[in-house]
């Protein structure tokens, strides 16, 4: 977790001071206008301006969001209370700009840009996206990435032992699908630099949020850390790790689907994957590769695995929904593929299931939020076995993230008002009629980050173990 060291954004003192302090600036602003010995004509109806248009503001933006398909469950009421706050500090530069001293006018305009920087506090805290201030930073500076190197130096690296991996940054041609994208990132095993003929490793295509970078496995899910501890543990040999570009922008939501907000499925199949094999020589067996997602990334690792058994033969949902749906059914129709309802039934992995032969070799790992609140802890599998383990296969471990990085998560986990878990048993049981060894485990969290970081910790032994052993049957999955 070295990467994401400093002053925490998520919880401690920091978040709720400087949201108490923007408070009081605006209850300065407010109150002597109702106080003041001073004769202020309409105090009391420029006061309740502030407050109706405050809480209209406030309710308005939660409309908006509930038809918006942003999210599945509803966001904390703390981010709705700023956003009405911030609405109330707008409506107070108008009504204390005429009875106040200049200090208090000047206050008022100040508290405006502060009460927006405690919605995005809050914002922050619900989904963990930034942990610390000096990450924040970081990014902010375009500081480099763990492991990070020039692509134009790794010929002069092969030969020369590595107690970590490399972190390149790739540009993919777009050749098949003309999906506009950044730039994403390949992260190689101290084992592909051994000398001698360049070992053929398999590899992972790693997929995050809803909105995101391809960096953000890396930045905030602790990807490379992660792979780097496996490797350490046995002896430099672990999976290729692919950051891919499934949004194109930050706030493009494509649910990997081809549609109106560009072809990201076939980019991810046949722009990604292909150009992955030829420049880095990884394995083209199918077998050899697996693909892990989070939230909306987990509906695309499910999505992936089920329509393309001839491209990855085993993923990781970590929180996904029951598929590629950015609303109710027809709004997600409409939003994604123009309308198209065929199209929304090819995407659909429930529709691909039932229409599927059974599997080869495909297996899957559903992990979700076994509780309705916040905090962490270790894995709660219940006792199973990883589903589909190669003999000798290594079940995920217990990991304890460290205090000071555990969001507030961003929808509800599995119990009361959670609908990833619900939905990842469903597909799961559907899978397992084609043939698919899969199972559901759980862990305590919110939808966050963090919830994220400790998931990949856990599942990574497992599938590196599938993915590194191509053509070693399967054995069944344990309910």
């Amino acid at each position: 977790m070295g990467y994401q060291r400093g002053l925490s954004l998520l919880d401690g003192w920091l978040p709720w001071t400087v949201q108490a302090i923007v408070l009081v600036a605006l209850l300065a602003v407010l109150v002597p206008l109702v106080v003041s010995r001073r004769r202020v004509r309409y105090r009391w109806l420029r006061l309740a301006a502030v407050v109706v248009l405050g809480v209209a503001g406030a309710l308005a933006a939660l409309a908006a969001f509930a038809g918006s398909g942003l999210a599945s469950d509803p966001a904390p009421a703390l981010l709705w209370v700023w956003v009405g706050l911030t609405v109330a500090a707008v409506v107070a530069v108008v009504v204390a700009w005429g009875p106040s001293p200049w200090w208090r006018r000047g206050l008022s305009v100040l508290v405006v840009p502060l009460a927006v920087v405690c919605v995005a506090l809050v914002l922050n805290q619900w989904v963990g996206y930034v942990t610390t201030v000096q990450e924040g930073w970081s990014e902010l500076d375009a500081g480099p990435l763990p492991d990070q190197v020039d692509a134009s130096a790794l010929p002069g690296m092969i030969g020369h032992a590595r107690a970590t991996g490399a972190l390149v940054e790739v540009s993919v041609p777009s050749t098949a699908s003309g999906f506009a994208h950044r730039d994403e990132d390949v992260w190689l095993p101290p084992a592909w630099f051994a000398s001698g003929p360049r070992p053929v490793l398999p590899a992972i295509m790693m997929i995050g949020g809803e909105f995101n970078t391809p960096a953000d496995w890396i930045r905030v899910g602790n990807a490379v850390q992660t792979a780097d501890a496996y490797a350490a543990a046995h002896g430099g040999l672990a999976p290729v790790l692919v950051f891919a570009d499934a949004g194109g922008t930050f706030n493009n939501d494509t649910e990997c689907v081809d549609g109106p907000r560009g072809n990201a499925a076939t980019h991810l199949t046949k722009d990604v994957v292909p150009d992955v094999e030829r420049s880095f020589g990884v394995s083209s067996d199918p077998r050899a590769w697996g693909v892990v997602g989070w939230s909306m990334g987990g509906t695309c690792a499910v999505d992936l695995a089920v329509m393309h058994p001839e491209l990855f033969d085993s993923f990781d949902d970590i929180a996904g929904d029951a598929g590629p749906e950015v609303g109710t059914k027809q709004q997600t129709i409409d939003r994604l593929y123009g309308g198209n309802a065929a199209a929304w039934a090819a995407f659909d992995p429930a529709t691909v299931l039932a229409a599927h032969a059974p599997y080869a070799d495909t297996a899957g790992w559903f992990d979700d939020s076994s509780d309705g609140g916040g905090g962490f802890g270790g894995y709660h599998g219940g006792g199973q076995r990883p589903p589909g383990a190669r003999p000798g296969g290594r079940p995920p471990g217990s990991f304890h993230p460290p205090s000071g990085t555990s969001g507030i998560g961003g929808r509800g986990g599995g119990g009361a008002t959670g609908q990833e878990l619900p939905a990842a048993r469903q597909l799961c049981a559907q899978a397992q009629t084609r043939a698919i060894a899969c199972t559901v485990a759980t862990q305590p969290g919110r939808h966050s980050w963090q919830f994220a970081t400790t998931a990949f910790q856990l599942v990574l032994p497992w599938m590196a173990d599938r993915v590194e052993h191509p053509g070693v049957p399967a054995s069944a999955a344990t309910a």
